[in-house]
Formats: C-alpha cells, structure tokens, sequence
C-alpha cells in the first residue's frame, strides 16, 4: 500500500519539482513490469515491437502482446494490482485510452495548473470518460470499481449513519459480504475518509472505487425517498423554485455558450442535460431523476404545450424574457421509457445571418451561385444537405442578397428563424389551418418575383415550387438530401415528372458543416498511408498531402476545434445533365456527367481543400463528409474552385 500512495502521489503532483519524463522515456512501463514479472520474454517484446513498427492503425504495444498470446489481460491486471510502480498516464497510452501526444498536453496543462490533479485534468480536457478512467484507477490501485447505480445498496445499512456524513466524507454503503461492509469512495487513499466509514461500520470494510458524482446523486435519491411525509408540502414548494430556477439557468448558459440546442434527457438514474456546440454535444450538467417531471411541465407551461398529456409527443414554441436576455426557442417533447426527453432549438440569432460572401464559398462557386442561379430570371434553387448542416443559414443569406425594393419576396415557413426587412414571412401554424398547403395556394396570388419555401417535405410542395417555377417565378427552398444530385433522384422519386425538373431546376447547392480547426494551437497533421487511402487517393497522389489538426488549449477549451464552417457542392444542370435526368440514369452516372461537364466540385473534394488550408482536419472531413466517388488531385480540385 506504501508504494501504492507513492505512486497516487506523484499523479497528484506533489512531486511538482520532478521534470516530465520525455515520451521516449514513459513508454512500455507495462512490457517493462511484465518482463519484471517474468510475465514476458525481452525476445518476444523485441518481436512484438517489430510487428507494431508496420501496422498503420494506431493500436497499442499491448494489444500486440494480447493478440499474438504473450501475455492474457488477466496477466496484466494481476501485474497492476501488485502494487509495482506504472504513472497512470502511462497506463492510460499503454492501454489504448489516449495517445502519447495527449498525455504530453496534460503533463504540460498540469504545469500551468500545478495544485490540479492528473486524473482531474485528463477528464476535464475531454480525452477519457470517467468511468474508464476509474477502470484504470482499480487496475493500478487494486480497489474493485463499482457503479452505485446498477449496485446493490441496502437502505439499512445507509440508515446507521448521517447521510450529511457519507456526503462529507464521499463514500456510500452499499451491502454486506462474507468479508465485511461494501463500501465504495471516491477516494480510497483519503484516510480521513476510510476513518469516517470505520467509526461507523467498524474495521471490516471492503472499499471499492467509484464516481464521486455516482455516489452523491446515490445519496440525494436515498435522501428524496426517505423525507417524512409532514415535510411534502414545503418539498413540493421548494422544488417548484427549484425547477423555475434550473429551466432558467439552462437556457441562459446555453445562450451564452452560444449553443445551437439544448438536450433534457431523463434516464434510468438521472435528468441529464447537455448542449449542442459546433454540431458535437457536449455534457452540461446532471439533475436528480426526481426533477424530470417538474422541469418537463415547466417547458410546457412555456411552450403553451399541454401539460396533462405525457403519453403523446409534442411541439412547441417558446418565447424567453428573462434580465434583458431574450431567446426564441422551438420545443420538440419526445415520450421515451423513461418519460419526457426534450430538445429546444435556439432560434433567431440575428447575429447569424450572413452576406452570401460570408458563407466560405470557394471563389468559383460563389461567383457561379450569383450569376447563374440567383440571378437567373427563374427556376427552382435548392439548398441541400441533411438536418444540421446549415442549409437555413445559407438559404436567408440568399435570400437577403435577392432583397432589394424592385423586388418582392414571400417566404411560406415552419418557423420563421430569421427575420428580415423588407420581406413578406409567414410561420406555418397548422393549429389554425394554415398549413403548407394552404398558404402555397395563396402565395402565387401575391404577385411576387421570389417565393421562398422552407422545405420541400412532400410531393404537394416539390409540385407547388416547380409550378410556380414554371409560372416565371424564382423560388428558393431546402431540401434533405445527401448531396445535389440525390436532390435530383428524389424528384423523381416523389412522381414529379423528368421533363418538369430537367427544365426548372435552376440550382442545386449542396452543404456540410464542419468544425474549424483552433488556429491558437494548430500542428502541421501529415497524412499516412492509411489516412491517403480513406481519402480515396493512391501513395503517389497523395504524396506530400498535409493537413492541420488541434493540439487542444484553453481557447478551445481542449477540443482543438473552434467555430464551424461550410463545405459546399454546387450542381448548376446542364444540357447533358439534363438529358440523363429526363432518360432517368442512375444517381452514378449522373454524378460522373455533372462532375465531367458542369464543373462540378464534390462535397468530399471541397472538404479536402479546405483541410489543405489548414482550415479544417481530416477527422471532421472523414466524419461529415459524403465519399460517393473518389477525388481528382488537389491541384485539379484548387483550380476547379478558384483557389490558389
């Protein structure tokens, strides 16, 4: 145990005048104790390091081990939990959680943080769950993990103490065994705490590790159940403050993170809260379960929902107006198995609407979108791409872009999200009948140049925006697809007839939204050959192909992204395109005609220029973008677009 604490201690920091050891110096702690051990031969780490030198997958020297049968995991855990000497950050890379460039960043984090713990700060820079990392924690420190939510837990034995104790002291009972009192702690090593428990329940315990915050949301349930009931109406009062005060916390912190939306999920032991940044959600806070039918009756109460029914999904709109912060917010309520999840979308963030050249376009189809779809005398224009990917944003920029006062436009919308001067919105309210099908009946008789629909959700719209197309009108609209063509192959598949499309279709732009690299802590990322082959490119295509990735800092908060951008396709059809659609070819050769004679530029070749600016990473063009054919050369792709 002596060496055990040694050990916790140096990952504390307490030895915070010992120089980092260098990467060279940290690696293969565990083929090290293993051969130590006699576990292990230095022949076969010899040969095992050969077979890891040629693989291009990032996998760990362990696993080698593992897979060629030197060494079982029981083998290494027994190892482990003998007590010898390995720093947890190594353990962590030597396991495959998180890799030597990672552990470098949080030696140096501890650094300008020297009173932070290890563990602390590897969970807080988002590189490892905590529950793995209290896996590995048991390993090295011999302590069984437990999770006290799925534990058995014996409210008898909770109720031989003061629950303000167990809270203080970060430790919850949970049952008996043949070899004493199960207890688990946050901190095992912490001998005030193991001295509370034993002043309690006596020497025979057996400490287990678990999540602090696994232990006192164990401690508020047992708490909630157990009030007397002469206490329930100021309970019922207290929480309903409670409830007022989170909802409002909630939306306000979501508005100042600048979060697109906000996730209420209840699950089987808590109201878990997270936002969505950047396209990515990331972890807000966690409530009591308890709290999950407040919260969701207080958003109804909001959104004007009804309150009553919680067997039934619901919509919503809320209007916020709290310390001159004031938020347009869209409910969806969800009926889940463990009742309500819901999701609001922040809406009409003025800052957000964008000049057309503030999309980042690539010059060539920036100047293409202009002069032959927007300016085209009229047509249908279609922003394409799935639910998230900015299609919204770009279809108001272009649609600001038409506003001028020779001009009149009339948008059918469910909801308005931007409002703009000098147009005529309407908000879809299929509450009092005016519907989708209602208002695009009207809208032609308005005598308008441009007709905006939000979506184009069924057969009755697509035919409503080619007829109106047809009539001379321009009409600009979104559309859920993969990538332009397929905006294409889906008319079709709706009944509209070939012809009709092959001669409104004026544009088809197609987009993606990716995450930015952080310029504070960029780091030139070469690609491997692995990485080539993912792309689509050969060794010789690719050589020399370098792009750029995140390290992680503070401005990022350790996430080395900051801000998204748009990646772009734009489809302008011509002739020939025109007579694949009308001949009704597949959605491949359609794709290789455009790309052939309209100049047409790939959502994944347009991702691969920007990471070549450093602009994005390979990780988020490899995770968002479409790889439907393989890409021309980047000095083909840079000319198509314009870019130098």
């Amino acid at each position: 145990m002596a060496k055990v604490r040694v050990q916790l201690e140096k990952e504390r920091g307490v030895e915070k005048a010992r120089k980092p050891m260098a990467p060279s110096e940290r690696k293969n702690e565990i083929a090290k104790l293993l051969i130590r051990e006699g576990l292990l031969t230095e022949e076969q780490l010899h040969y095992a390091k050969r077979v890891h030198a040629k693989l291009t997958s990032q996998r760990s020297l362990l696993s080698i081990l593992e897979e060629l049968q030197y060494v079982t995991k029981d083998q290494v855990q027994e190892a482990l939990r003998a007590g010898l000497p390995v720093p947890l950050g190594s353990l962590l890379v030597e396991l495959g959680y998180i890799s030597d460039a990672d552990l470098t960043m949080v030696l140096d984090s501890q650094q300008e943080h020297p009173k932070a713990k290890f563990g602390q700060l590897i969970v807080e820079l988002n590189l490892i769950d905590e529950n793995d990392l209290l896996r590995v924690l048991s390993y090295q420190l011999g302590f069984p993990y437990i999770d006290p939510a799925v534990a058995e837990v014996d409210p008898k034995l909770i109720e031989r103490g003061k629950v303000e104790v167990y809270a203080e002291n970060k430790f919850l009972p949970l049952h008996y065994e043949r070899d004493g009192i199960v207890i688990a702690f946050a901190d095992p090593l912490n001998n005030n705490h193991v001295l509370a428990a034993k002043q309690i329940f006596g020497d025979s315990l057996v400490i287990c590790i678990a999540r602090e915050r696994a232990i006192l949301e164990a401690l508020n349930r047992y708490e909630a159940t157990g009030r007397k009931a002469d206490k329930a109406g100021n309970r019922a009062e207290t929480g309903d403050n409670a409830v007022v005060t989170a909802v409002n916390t909630i939306l306000l912190e979501a508005n100042k993170q600048n979060a697109s939306d906000i996730h209420i999920e209840p699950l089987r032991d808590k109201l878990q809260i997270r936002f969505r940044k950047d396209g990515v959600l990331i972890p807000f806070k966690d409530y009591p379960l308890d709290m999950a039918p407040g919260m969701s009756s207080r958003i109804k109460i909001m959104a004007r929902a009804d309150i009553a029914e919680r067997r039934r999904h619901q919509d919503g709109r809320i209007f916020f107006d709290e310390g001159g912060v004031q938020i347009d917010l869209r409910v969806s309520i969800y009926v889940t198995i463990h009742g309500e999840k819901i999701v609001l979308r922040l809406l009409g963030r003025q800052g957000e609407l964008r000049a057309i050249d503030e999309l980042g376009l690539a010059p060539r189809i920036l100047q293409r979108f202009e002069e032959e779809a927007l300016e085209a005398p009229s047509g249908v224009i279609i922003i394409t791409g799935p639910t998230g990917s900015g299609k919204t944003s770009t279809l108001y920029s272009a649609v600001n872009h038409l506003n001028s006062p020779s001009c009149s436009i009339i948008t059918a919308e469910d909801p308005v999200e931007f409002v703009i001067e000098g147009i005529s919105q309407c908000s879809i309210n299929p509450k009092i009948n005016v519907t989708f099908e209602e208002t695009l009946k009207h809208m032609v008789r308005q005598d308008p140049d441009v007709i905006v629909i939000g979506e184009i959700r069924d057969r009755f719209s697509a035919e409503m925006a080619i007829e109106a197309a047809l009539t001379g009108h321009k009409v600009l609209t979104t559309f859920h697809t993969e990538d332009s063509t397929g905006a294409l192959l889906r008319l079709l598949d709706m009944q509209i007839e070939a012809f009709l499309i092959a001669s409104t279709i004026a544009g088809i732009l197609a987009q993606r939204l990716v995450r930015q690299v952080c310029k504070d802590c960029a780091e030139e990322h070469p690609l491997t050959p692995d990485e080539l082959r993912r792309l689509g490119y050969g060794l010789k295509e690719g050589s020399g192909l370098t792009f750029k990735k995140g390290r992680g800092c503070r401005k990022c908060r350790y996430t080395g992204y900051k801000g998204r951008m748009a990646v772009h396709e734009l489809l302008i059809p011509g002739e020939m395109v025109k007579d694949a659609v009308i001949a009704r070819k597949t959605s491949h050769e359609i794709r290789k005609i455009n790309s052939q004679t309209t100049g047409l530029v790939t959502l994944l070749e347009d991702g691969i220029c920007k990471a070549s600016q450093g602009l994005t990473s390979f990780t988020e063009v490899i995770r968002q973008l479409p790889r439907l054919d393989r890409p021309r050369p980047l000095v083909e792709v840079k000319r198509l677009l314009g870019v130098h």
